[in-house]
């Protein structure tokens, strides 16, 4: 929700205030988890426990918090299987998917700083 008294724009979610189109967006996706799980997403859906393998160094709680939130946030739905034992597919929303060049961009975007700084190393 947009608010223009004194020709300010407040965006009001989740019981803050934010003044910044960028802070609203940052919020929705800036942490690093929550990027990435849109990235790994981008192919199409992925079960749960798949979804989880191709995220480095994510702890179980962090990914269901992270999850969680973009559930919330409608960029992610959730499938679940009426199966034994449970299966639990996730995929992107159609506005999770208008994230997807943006996203690309970024990752494009730190290649080529890592290229430009040598910060590459051989894989041993």
């Amino acid at each position: 929700m947009m608010n223009n008294d004194n020709n300010k724009e407040v965006i009001k979610y989740n019981g803050k205030e934010l003044s910044c189109s960028l802070a609203f967006t940052l919020l929705l996706i800036g942490d690093k988890y929550k990027s990435l799980i849109l990235f790994h997403l981008k192919d199409g859906a992925l079960r749960s426990g798949e979804l989880q393998k191709s995220i480095t160094d994510i702890s179980n709680r962090m990914f269901t918090y992270s999850i969680r939130a973009l559930e919330k946030d409608k960029l992610v739905k959730r499938k679940v299987y009426p199966v034994a034992p449970p299966k639990v597919e996730y995929e992107l929303t159609e506005q999770g998917e208008s994230l997807i060049p943006i996203i690309l961009q970024l990752d494009k975007w730190g290649r080529d700083f890592a290229n430009y700084h040598h910060l590459y190393a051989p894989c041993e």
